[in-house]
């Protein structure tokens, strides 16, 4: 599929999405203390949706359809979890690390953020693995450009993470998102060969979802019976970092920063 250039007044209404996308994940991760459980921000994030008028994209994906697909309207994800979570009777505790993953749609513009966060004092190496992959997310925006490819970009990321002796999951990766969740192209966080065959130049227009998935171990995960939720096969603590940015004529525009939109 061809990859969908944004004009800028659909730039600026997927900035208003993401505006409200960093309040609630700014709400969430106030919450996210010790004896709450995941459900409860889950909850959280539900009325703050339907406050706004915002859609969850999380909720019964891929299908849409009332009770099918997966079950939150968000996806936490705590410790070993690497992504797709399901909220639960979970309680967070002292030392934890909980990835707070937020998908939404509001006026039909899309935009997914994330952010791992810890619970309290946690392992010095979860809290390394927290700064390197924040600085890993943090990297990949500063060099976004025209012109540039976007393997320079992704070798510049897995360099970052793997010199500081963490690991880039490989079976996921960011995406095009616009006016779906998921557009072309692929956005990957590490170079190899099947990833080479789908690099892209960046032009102004695009629309990305960029989000390093990282592990403390080996970059080896499993699918547990539930069918969403992605582990490390070695049980160390995971953390992912996402954004939802465009790429604009001299360099890059974070969406879900907070930031109000422009003029529209």
């Amino acid at each position: 599929m061809p990859i969908v250039l944004k004009s800028r007044r659909e730039i600026e209404m997927m900035r208003r999405a993401g505006q409200v996308a960093h309040e609630i994940l700014q709400k969430m991760e106030a919450a996210s203390v010790a004896g709450v459980s995941t459900l409860e921000l889950d909850e959280l994030a539900r009325a703050e949706l339907e406050a706004t008028g915002a859609v969850a994209l999380s909720k019964n994906y891929p299908t849409y359809k009332p009770g099918e697909g997966f079950p939150g309207h968000t996806c936490i994800s705590v410790n070993d979890e690497v992504v797709h979570g399901i909220p639960g009777r979970r309680m967070l505790t002292e030392g934890d690390v909980v990835t707070l993953d937020l998908a939404l749609s509001l006026n039909g513009y899309c935009v997914d953020t994330a952010r791992t966060v810890p619970i309290g004092r946690v392992a010095t190496v979860a809290g390394r693995l927290l700064q390197v992959t924040k600085q890993t997310l943090d990297l990949a925006i500063q060099n976004v450009r025209p012109g540039k490819k976007w393997s320079d970009i992704a070798r510049l990321m897995q360099y970052n993470v793997e010199r500081n002796g963490f690991s880039v999951v490989r079976e996921f990766v960011g995406h095009g998102i616009g006016t779906k969740m998921h557009e072309d192209p692929k956005v990957p966080n590490f170079v190899d060969p099947e990833q080479l065959r789908g690099d892209f130049k960046l032009r102004p227009g695009m629309t990305l979802a960029v989000e390093p998935m990282v592990v403390a171990g080996r970059r080896d995960v499993d699918l547990l019976p539930d069918k969403w939720t992605v582990v490390t096969e070695d049980g160390q603590p995971a953390a992912h970092f996402e954004h939802t940015i465009a790429v604009t004529e001299v360099g890059v525009d974070v969406l879900t920063d907070g930031r109000p939109p422009w003029t529209l």
